[in-house]
């Protein structure tokens, strides 16, 4: 047990020492290198084909396996990062690795990102994503809303928003690590400080301020459900799976929504991983393409 302890602090430094590589002050150079390492580290090239188009003025990407696969279902995907850095290249590790487990076709979307364009823009490109979808023939029931951490956020958000247009709503959602408060009133945010690799106390507060500016002044606006999808109201929602690690300071966005969802008569489940990282299911280590392929069993047994 010691060594396996020893194992894995010894590998959440090296996911730290990867992680702050990319970490910078200019925003832009942030997501240059955010960009460039996802590239870096994509699974090959022969697995899947990324084709890259516009949805108006959207870059978006289609990854479709080189390989018979279900054409039925779809996925689209929402990627993270804290709503001011991230990208569907970043993304690419574990959007490809889920369309495999998945076998299926995802469509990933770079959102419009914060300083630049707060709150709504994100939930607005979201919601033209969805729309593209919809004229292309796909029916609400045959699409998967999935997402990482603050991706996890906006496909909670965009359902959200479908339902209180009373839209039909998509078949079900997968979400790694959602940021679900950015009011950051869950415990864990002290309680596993020491031991999240990945995200700060610092992040966050950059990342909110950056996507809803007036909230320093107004705290309630975190209160908002299509800014903190933990407040929304959930009855009739479709099933929800949810991922976290017990070592992420967003531990308590994951639990705290589960258990709303349940009171609210959800069909939902959490799949609790020990000593895992925030969206550790980037990682190419086999818990993470463990972690994946249950997000897929899920989806299997709908």
């Amino acid at each position: 047990m010691a060594n396996q302890e020893k194992r894995q602090q010894g590998l959440m430094k090296i996911i730290k020492t990867v992680h702050d590589f990319t970490v910078n002050d200019d925003l832009e150079k942030y997501r240059r290198s955010q960009a460039n390492l996802g590239r870096l580290l994509g699974t090959k090239q022969s697995e899947a084909s990324y084709t890259e188009f516009m949805i108006d003025d959207i870059p978006s990407e289609w990854i479709r396996l080189n390989r018979p696969h279900q054409e039925q279902t779809i996925i689209l995907y929402c990627h993270g990062g804290g709503f001011f850095t991230g990208s569907l290249e970043y993304s690419r590790t574990l959007t490809t690795k889920f369309a495999s487990a998945a076998s299926a076709d995802i469509l990933s979307f770079n959102y419009r990102l914060a300083p630049e364009h707060p709150s709504p823009a994100a939930l607005e490109d979201a919601l033209k994503v969805w729309g593209y979808l919809m004229h292309l023939g796909y029916g609400a029931k045959n699409v998967i809303l999935a997402g990482d951490s603050a991706g996890g956020n906006l496909a909670l958000a965009l359902a959200l928003r479908l339902k209180e247009d009373g839209r039909i709503l998509p078949k079900a959602l997968v979400l790694f690590s959602p940021w679900t408060d950015l009011s950051l009133g869950g415990a864990s945010h002290e309680k596993k400080a020491a031991l999240d690799p990945i995200l700060t106390a610092d992040y966050l507060e950059r990342a909110r301020y950056a996507y809803v500016p007036d909230g320093a002044d107004d705290h309630s606006l975190y209160m908002d459900p299509f800014i903190s999808p933990l407040y929304g109201d959930y009855k009739d929602f479709p099933p929800v799976y949810i991922q976290v690690g017990t070592n992420e300071i967003l531990f308590n966005d994951s639990t705290d929504l589960h258990k709303k969802l349940l009171r609210q008569n959800v069909p939902a489940k959490l799949t609790v991983y020990k000593g895992m990282w925030h969206v550790f299911q980037m990682s190419n280590m086999k818990t993470a393409t463990e972690a994946v392929h249950e997000a897929a069993h899920f989806l299997f047994s709908l």
